[in-house]
């Protein structure tokens, strides 16, 4: 008689769990005992380790902002006895990644099973999941599905086996910030030295406990006379013409735009939308002024409060977009301000 497999129960979003997009973000949590979507390909990748038993699926919106959501998913994960949870991939979704968060501690604390998930670098979610789960570096969109499955069943695998894991590095895993006692050769002092006497020569080192890194923004000096100041409107809100001539990714964005306001003294005057994919844009497809306050900065000019506003608006979408993208953008977006004479800058977002 056959041993039995290992049960796996999958955790996806709407999206991935393939009942709709963001007009289902709202949908309450339910399970198929079946392997949907990803869950599908990850059944397959783990051929004889082990079985995808069921897919546990909710909308982004009702996992983050009900509190019962969380028991309810528990229920359902707990209902089909898994021996281990996988929760997404969630690449650089925040939404998603902190939903897989919550899943992964329900596998953690309710069922104390193990947990793997794939996320970007960047995804909110990777700190409060990590504590629950071993998290897979992934690209940061769906493109990379194919790259992150094989991955996270690798790893799978080996938690399955019982096998021990190595350090992060080497796995292919997020540092936890768990510390793991070793044996070594040589006394903690003495390396000390040694990686002393090596970076003075000039050598390379490699440190047993690396620090992180912060990136320091200086604020800028506060407008001394604003009434005498051209304004800028700048916006990670994505209202852009209704036609979205730049094409503009309404999430993990790569680019920007650039828009007229002259003679225009409100949003409703010009056919534009919202193409943001992070929120819900019923109400600033009614009204673009919520996103990019252009009638309110009409007022102020006209009673003095500032000098001008630039001719111009900059807009992109802030979901899911790297830092570095951000960067980049950023110093793209001021060098164009500061070369048009522009002295202040207001950056609305969602």
């Amino acid at each position: 008689m056959s041993e039995k497999k290992p049960r796996v129960v999958c955790y996806l979003n709407q999206f991935f769990g393939q009942i709709g997009g963001e007009d289902k973000a709202d949908t309450p949590p339910h399970i198929e005992m079946k392997a949907v979507g990803p869950a599908g390909a990850l059944d397959t990748e783990l051929g004889d380790v082990a079985n995808v038993v069921a897919t546990v699926i909710c909308g982004d919106n009702y996992i983050n902002e009900k509190d019962k959501a969380y028991s309810q998913v528990a229920d359902l994960i707990n209902s089909a006895e898994p021996d281990l949870v996988v929760a997404g991939p969630a690449f650089n979704a925040g939404r998603y990644g902190m939903a897989c968060a919550k899943a992964c501690e329900v596998a953690g604390e309710e069922l104390n099973i193990p947990a793997v998930s794939g996320m970007y670098e960047e995804n909110p979610g990777l700190d409060p999941a990590k504590r629950y789960a071993y998290i897979v570096p992934t690209p940061d969109s769906a493109a990379g599905m194919r790259k992150a499955l094989p991955q996270m069943a690798g790893l799978i695998t080996k938690i399955l086996k019982n096998e021990e894991l190595g350090p992060p590095e080497e796995e292919g895993y997020f540092p936890r910030g768990q510390r793991k006692t070793l044996f070594a050769d040589k006394r903690g002092s003495l390396r000390a030295v040694e990686m002393l006497l090596k970076r003075l020569a000039g050598e390379d080192i490699e440190t047993e406990l690396p620090m992180p890194v912060f990136d320091e923004v200086e604020p800028a000096p506060a407008v001394r006379e604003i009434n005498k100041s051209t304004v800028a409107l700048v916006s990670s809100g994505g209202i852009v013409p209704a036609k979205n001539p730049d094409s503009i990714e309404s999430a993990s964005a790569t680019k920007y735009g650039r828009y007229s306001l002259k003679g225009h003294n409100d949003m409703r005057q010009l056919d534009y939308r919202s193409i943001h994919g992070g929120y819900d844009s019923v109400y600033a497809n009614e009204d673009g002024n919520r996103v990019v306050p252009l009638d309110v900065m009409r007022e102020l000019e006209e009673r003095g409060e500032v000098g001008k506003l630039h001719d111009y608006y900059y807009v992109t979408t802030g979901t899911g977009t790297s830092v570095a993208n951000a960067k980049k953008m950023g110093e793209d977006i001021a060098q164009e301000l500061k070369d048009s004479g522009v002295q202040a800058v207001i950056l609305t977002s969602t």
